[in-house]
Parts: structure tokens; sequence; C-alpha cells
């Protein structure tokens, strides 16, 4: 042994395997990328989408390019802030956030919630808007994961209805503002969560058929709305109502299909300058990316969605523990299932709902909520050696 610790020097080797350990050492790049690509190529979208009407109407025409950016900013900060925290540490508190989260959608469909288009979801803060909804998801992921955890992947029936109390709450709130995709959002968490919790299968299936059974009770005994049951069965038959339900799905679909293989090029598409889509810059925002890029953009776009969700599955494969496990498949659950379902209203093959493309639509709470999302799947890849 050397005078000043050579390769065979005990503190220096603990001191290496320290250092290996080291969370920094291992934040999934592969996670990170695709994230900051899609933000950015969604501030781009936003801008194509709003600047032509907003410059017709005398308005600034950076209006929401600035806003988007600034969200995409608080994202990332707060995405690196979550990553930081321990998430074991994070699921201590998993009650206290839970309850605030609770706290915050009563207090929405009280006087103190904003009402828009037809639901009162959003807190106004000057000239922006709180959606809480949308921070509840991370919220909800985090207790189920932390009551789900406990069993040590043997399910009980009791710890069945624990977690869906837990999740009753939340989403028996969202409905009162109403919110019917947001709510499909927390079925799909639930049930990934439960699947990977180790839930046996005879209890899966009597909770699928009380699923279903559910979602046929709600259009018979007209428990939505008129327009709400319109717009989840628009799907089937578009060219039904073109003037109302069928509307947004018919021009999301021209626009689409106009774009082709290469698309029109940026800032060029006709129906996205002239604003033929309904909501293009939050809920329809992939028909901007199918007309002004093509096929090729769209499948990019795809694939990048890809990429992050077998980077998460990854990290909930490597996980330390159960609860890292379970963090990470919620968030799985939760990707997959707004990917899915806002790329598959655009593009007709499922209901209008009013879900987010995470990454790429505009909005502060939505943007954010993703951001956090993805720091708490970072934050368990990286500890997955400590």
């Amino acid at each position: 042994m050397t005078l000043f610790g050579g390769a065979s020097d005990p503190l220096r080797s603990t001191a290496k395997r320290r250092d290996d350990a080291a969370p920094w050492r291992h934040v999934d790049l592969f996670i990170v990328a695709p994230v900051v690509v899609l933000s950015v190529l969604g501030t781009v979208m936003i801008y194509s989408a709003t600047r032509t009407p907003i410059e017709q109407s005398g308005g600034d025409p950076t209006t929401f390019l600035d806003r988007q950016l600034l969200f995409v900013a608080v994202g990332l900060v707060t995405m690196a802030v979550v990553a930081t925290v321990d998430y074991r540490r994070l699921s201590d508190g998993a009650w206290l956030v839970f309850g605030l989260a609770v706290v915050a959608l009563v207090a929405v469909i009280s006087p103190l919630g904003t009402e828009s288009k037809g639901a009162q979801a959003w807190f106004q803060l000057g000239s922006f808007q709180l959606q809480p909804s949308e921070f509840a998801k991370p919220a909800v992921i985090v207790a189920l994961a932390a009551l789900a955890a406990r069993s040590g992947g043997e399910v009980s029936l009791r710890r069945v209805a624990q977690v869906l109390a837990v999740t009753a709450l939340p989403v028996g709130l969202i409905y009162l503002q109403p919110d019917v995709g947001t709510i499909l959002v927390f079925f799909a968490v639930l049930g990934g969560l439960l699947v990977a919790a180790g839930v046996k299968g005879r209890h899966l299936t009597v909770l699928g058929l009380i699923a279903v059974l559910g979602v046929f009770g709600m259009f018979r005994l007209d428990v939505l709305e008129d327009y709400q049951q319109a717009r989840l069965t628009a799907f089937i038959d578009p060219a039904d109502d073109l003037q109302r339900a069928g509307y947004n799905q018919n021009q999301s679909q021209i626009a689409i299909g106009a774009g082709g293989f290469a698309g029109a090029g940026l800032f060029e598409g006709s129906q996205t300058n002239l604003s033929y889509v309904p909501e293009q810059h939050t809920d329809f925002i992939f028909t901007a990316v199918g007309e002004e890029l093509g096929f090729l953009g769209a499948a990019s776009v795809l694939a990048l969605f890809a990429l992050l969700v077998a980077r998460v599955w990854r990290a909930a494969r490597l996980s330390a523990d159960l609860l890292g496990t379970l963090l990470c498949v919620g968030i799985m659950s939760m990707l997959v299932f707004q990917v899915f379902q806002n790329v598959g209203m655009a593009t007709g093959i499922m209901p209008i709902t009013g879900i987010p493309l995470p990454f790429l639509s505009y909005g502060g709470s939505g943007t954010i909520t993703a951001f956090i999302t993805v720091g708490l799947a970072l934050n368990v890849g990286m500890r997955r050696f400590v």
C-alpha cells in the first residue's frame, strides 16, 4: 500500500463504491432527452397553431409561445427537484400531498373555482389558470403506490378495497366538475398499479366486470350530460353530426390527412393556419404535427413517446424495491393512456375526452404535472443501487 493510498487502499475503495452508488451518476438521459425534444417540438407546434388567429385579432402572436416556454422552464426545474429528493422520503409524505390535492379539488368546485366550457375545474390566477385535477395525478400515484407496496406483492381483498376507496375520493370530486377524461386517466393508473402490485386474477376479473357495468350504467341512467354522451360516442360515426359532436374529429382527420408523408411544412399547414381544428393548441395539438410534419413527424413523436415509456418500464424493472416499481408502473400507465387516448381521438379511433398530449399540448398544469411524473421515474432509476 502506497503512502497516499493505491488501488488496494480500503478507504479509497469504499469511497469509490459510494461514488458509484451516487444517484446523480445514474440519471437516465434516455428519459430526459425525449422529454426535452417533445417539449421543444410542442412549443413550436403551439406557436404554429395560435399565431395566425392572434395576429388577425391584433394581438401578440408570441403570447402562447412565451407562456409555454415559461411552463416548460418551470417544469424542468420541478422535474429536477422531484428527482433530487429520495422517492422513499417522498412516499412518507404521500398522504399529506394526497390530502392537499383533495382539498384543492373540493375548493375548485366551490365558489373559489372558475367555470369554463361547461366545467368548473380551474382557479383563475391573473391571466393564468391552475387545474387541481392535473396535480392530483402524481399525488394519487404516490399515495396508491405507497399503500399497495405495504402488501409486499400479495394484495389482499381488504387492501384492494382500500386502494379503491383512495381512488374513489378524487374521482368523485372530479366527476362533480365534471371532467370525464381525467377520471379515465385515474382508472388507467389504478388498473396498472393493481396488476403490478400482485392483485389476484379473480379480483381483477370482478373489478373489470364492475367497470363495464359502470360504463353501461352511466349511459343508461343518464349520469352523463347529453353533450358528454355525444362527445364520447361521436367517434363511432362522426358523419352523423358533423356540425356538433363529430365536427372536431372530422376536422382533425382532414388536417392529419392533408399532411401526407412528409407534411406541408412548418407553419404552412392550411387547416392549421385557417384555424379549422377547434382547441388545436391543447387537445388536438397532434393534428398540427400531422399536417405540418406529416407521417414522418407524427411517427417520430410516437417513437419518442415509445422510448420514454420503455425507459420508465426499465426503471420499474430495475427498481430497488416494490414502491419504486409501483411508482413507475403508475407513471407508465398514465403516459400510455394519455398518449393513446389523445392521438386516438385526433385520428378518429377514440372518443373525444379532452385529455392533453403530455409535453406537447398547451397548458401550465398539464405540462408541469408531466414533468413531475417523469421526475419521479428518474428518481426511482437513479436510486436503484442505493
